[in-house]
């Protein structure tokens, strides 16, 4: 490209402006671009569209790097003209006395009588016409490159330019280099194609380029690191680069960039002088009041300010790419390290300002309904009694135990001091408590608040307000009689809240569908825990079947998980699994960890596989059930300890099964089947042991009305050499309908053994094979396994033979595969999901992870999360293991 120093031919122009000034030749040269500069491809290839289009528009903010990206662009083109536009210019004649003068500087031969403006204020129609006319003549286009566009604030000079751009037809390319919207009739050359935009969005830097930006300074930052950094800056150029050098200079340059102070670096003085100190005084106020804020609408930030200017101040602001985004709808947000450096910059102009606009922040946004926001600035605030009110008025507290922002409120009321005190303060206080199952302390909190809501109502009598605490303390209420296993306490709380529902308006209710579902679920698990099944199934099934989506979707896995419980209680294991798996399978499906009140569906999963005798796979259930940070209530509980005990007893350690089956729960009342179902584990470990008469006075104690105990008994008294008893037993309880195949196949293995040993071969064979049958469909082994040595004769024979092979005893091996013993575990811990599946499928493919998430049209760390998921219902660490493993299990 010509420069400023070639030698090669130029037309004859003045040699001075039109106030007879020498033009400043750097106005014409194209900057310099830096040893460290980093040429971004993606960026130069849509560059390059501006060889097609009249025109090119480069906007971005201060330091995003839009002229380094032309300069670095146009050095490889010619004929090039750059003008750096000064906000100095006097009128259109100076500005077009430039530029004309960019024109003839950069070597394009343009003809004599085109002229030159002879005033600074004001250019000739014809002048322009005839500039249009010769430019338009030209076999190549003449790249016109306006630096710093957004200082021409003359509306004339830019519909002049306009003129001459159109009338140019195919002989000039413009480029604009702006910080600003230009005001230029843009809506024109987008409608048909004629203009190339690029924006801030684009100029941003990427995780990639970042980290190459970062190696030509010398430093070595892997993309993850580097991604953080893109993160805070939102990948702008200069901050980047001012990070980079200040890094430079550091004795641990990484760790600088990990955790730089953004008000103690240089990036703060370009900030500040770029961009704070080139506004007015009312434009400062308003950035440095909205600093404290994540976004804010002009409404606002004007109760922020005690103005009522912001409206305008904030669109010229985005207009002018003053680092301030518009969100749409009305809101902005501050860029990020802008933000950072003008709180710091308000601590220091303003001392103690902060939390007075945290606190009129909190309350604007109260009135407009924004809670996560106001709880936010409350606690910023200081103002814990508000924040706490805000959360209770707002029938919000069922929020700290659905899993969506149960884990920041905790930590958010966790700065709340001992000194706030009021009926609020003290529901959060209960609610954080009771959420970590610790019973005591939480119902010493909700004892206060109880006792500071009577004598409101005393005071002021039963207001909106009121009646939202008073129904977060049924809430809470519910709960605890849930960690204590009190039905009527359970009931009375129900009760409660049902009478208190009336008096809360509707939209709150409609609002927070948490909140009855957690009273609904904890009911249901109190009811259960007392053995009213119906009674239980009924809150439960109500909660499973509700909507809410993600407020409501760990209170409908905790439901499920319940409700499976009492089908594994009832016998029915396929019933169990299913609504287990369909527990898991909720949180799962919205992406939510596992909280309080979680867990439940593991165990029963866990006991299924020991009654399916899959011990491993029973074990890794429970170990994955262990590390959820579940609700300790005593069904949970009572569930694990079942689940455990039976495993235990299946391996043979029968000290270890008697251990563990009695947990110390702690619970107001017993419950009938924790009860029966630990005597079933203490009874078969005697049985074991060849104690029969102990396991008989421990099961006789228990069995009235529990089939299951009753069918152990029974199994009891013939070990004890009592046959007539035992059927007499079984004859008396009749398992009914509600009794699955867990019962009813041990009932007829009973009956076989005892027909065995009075030597009815026949009803013997007939019994077995009515216990093959049922157990089949549910893969139930154990029963036959625990039944002895008697049984084996009976499996070997041929009418037998085939209903037991394949699940029960080893089948006919399938064309070139070895037969599974029957007692060894498919390694898949949890069923794969369909989504799962599309990213396995892509996995032994050999795609990546960025593949893959193009691909199946998701984010990156969507695929990212899938794959953790596969790996560990996998069992496996790495992909090849999990497609080894895949096809090992006919997933593929």
């Amino acid at each position: 490209m010509a420069g400023l120093d070639d030698n090669g031919p130029r037309s004859k122009g003045p040699e001075a402006d039109p106030q007879g000034d020498p033009f400043l030749r750097t106005r014409f040269a194209v900057p310099t671009r830096p040893a460290t500069f980093l040429r971004r491809n993606r960026l130069v290839r849509h560059l390059d569209q501006a060889l097609r289009t009249p025109l090119t528009m480069v906007n971005g903010a201060a330091g995003a790097g839009k002229t380094l990206l032309v300069a670095d662009w146009v050095a490889r083109r010619e004929p090039v003209a750059w003008l750096t536009t000064d906000a100095g210019v006097q009128g259109p004649g100076m500005f077009w006395a430039y530029l004309l003068q960019a024109l003839r500087v950069s070597g394009l031969p343009l003809s004599e009588g085109v002229g030159s403006p002879a005033e600074a204020g004001r250019v000739d129609r014809t002048l322009l016409t005839r500039l249009a006319t010769d430019l338009s003549t030209r076999d190549r286009p003449v790249i016109v490159v306006l630096d710093e566009f957004d200082r021409v604030t003359d509306p004339e000079i830019a519909e002049q330019l306009e003129f001459v751009l159109h009338h140019t037809g195919r002989g000039m390319r413009l480029i604009l280099v702006t910080r600003t919207e230009p005001l230029l009739p843009l809506h024109r050359y987008r409608a048909v194609g004629d203009m190339t935009e690029i924006r801030d969005a684009e100029l941003a830097f990427t995780p990639e380029e970042a980290a190459a930006l970062m190696e030509r300074h010398g430093l070595h930052l892997p993309v993850p690191a580097a991604r953080t950094l893109v993160e805070r800056t939102r990948g702008w150029a200069a901050g980047l680069r001012l990070c980079a050098l200040a890094a430079q200079e550091s004795p641990d340059p990484a760790m600088y960039l990990k955790e730089f102070e953004a008000d103690r670096t240089t990036v703060a003085d370009f900030l500040l002088a770029e961009v704070l100190k080139r506004q007015t005084p009312e434009t400062q106020d308003l950035l440095l009041r909205v600093s404290v804020l994540e976004r804010f609408s002009p409404e606002l930030a004007n109760a922020l300010t005690e103005r009522a200017d912001a409206e305008p101040i904030l669109a010229g602001l985005h207009r002018e790419n003053a680092f301030v985004e518009h969100l749409g709808h009305g809101w902005y947000r501050l860029h990020p390290l802008f933000g950072e450096i003008l709180q710091a910059h308000l601590r220091v102009r303003s001392p103690g300002l902060e939390p007075e606009l945290h606190r009129r922040a909190a309350a604007w946004l109260r009135r407009s309904g924004s809670l996560a926001e106001t709880l936010g600035h409350g606690a910023a605030a200081g103002d814990w009694e508000f924040t706490a009110a805000a959360l209770v008025d707002d029938l919000a507290i069922g929020q700290l135990f659905t899993g969506l922002r149960s884990d920041d409120l905790a930590e958010l009321f966790s700065r709340m001091g001992p000194e706030a005190t009021s009926p609020a303060t003290d529901l959060v206080r209960a609610a954080r408590e009771l959420s970590r199952s610790d019973l005591d302390r939480g119902l010493t909190h909700l004892q206060h608040a109880k006792q500071s809501l009577a004598g409101e109502e005393r005071a002021a009598g039963d207001t909106p307000g009121l009646a939202a605490a008073r129904l977060s303390c049924a809430l809470l209420e519910a709960l605890a009689a849930r960690l204590a296993g009190s039905p009527e306490q359970a009931e009375r709380a129900a009760a409660e809240a049902e009478r208190l529902r009336e008096k809360v308006p509707a939209h709150l209710l409609d609002k927070h569908p948490e909140l009855t579902a957690l009273l609904l679920v904890h009911l249901g698990s109190a009811r259960l825990w007392a053995g009213r099944f119906d009674d239980a199934r009924t809150a439960l099934t109500a909660v499973a079947a509700c909507s809410g989506g993600a407020s409501t979707a760990l209170p409908r896995e905790d439901s499920l998980g319940r409700l499976a419980l009492i089908d594994y209680l009832n016998g029915w294991l396929d019933r169990a699994e299913r609504k287990a798996r369909a527990a898991i399978a909720e949180t799962e499906r919205f992406g939510l960890s596992q909280p309080s009140g979680s867990g439940v569906g593991r165990l029963v999963l866990a006991a299924v596989a020991v009654d399916r005798n899959e011990l491993d796979q029973a074990q890794a259930l429970l170990d994955a059930a262990a590390d959820d940070p579940a609700m300790r209530d005593p069904v949970t509980e009572a569930g694990r300890a079942i689940a455990t005990a039976r495993l235990l007893l299946a391996r043979g350690d029968t000290r270890a099964a008697l251990q563990a089956v009695e947990p110390d729960l702690g619970a107001d009342v017993v419950s009938p089947w924790a009860q029966g179902h630990t005597a079933l584990v203490a009874s078969a470990a005697h049985l074991a042991e060849g104690r029969p008469e102990t396991a008989v006075e421990l099961l006789d104690a228990v069995s009235e009305g529990q089939v299951a105990c009753a069918v152990e008994a029974a199994r009891a008294r013939l070990a004890a050499g009592r046959p007539a008893e035992a059927i007499d037993l079984l004859d008396r309880v009749h398992p009914d309908g509600r009794s699955g195949p867990a019962v009813t196949v041990r009932a007829a293995l009973v009956r076989a053994q005892a027909a065995d040993r009075a030597g009815d071969a026949v009803t013997s064979r007939r019994l077995v094979a009515q216990a093959l049958h049922e157990a089949r469909r549910e893969r139930l082994r154990r029963p036959f396994v625990e039944a002895g040595p008697w049984i084996r004769p009976f499996l070997g024979m041929a009418p037998l033979r085939g209903l037991a092979a394949g699940w029960l005893t080893p089948g006919p091996p399938s064309h070139g595969a070895e037969p599974r013993p029957a007692d060894q575990p498919p390694p898949v811990v949890e069923e794969l999901s369909e989504r799962e599946r599309d990213v396995l499928q892509r996995l032994a493919q050999m795609m990546s992870t960025e593949e893959i998430a193009a691909d199946l049209y998701v984010s990156v760390n969507t695929v990212k999360t899938h794959l953790k998921s596969v790996y560990r219902k996998l069992a496996v660490n790495r992909r090849n293991d999990a497609v080894r493993r895949a096809r090992e299990l006919r997933l593929l």
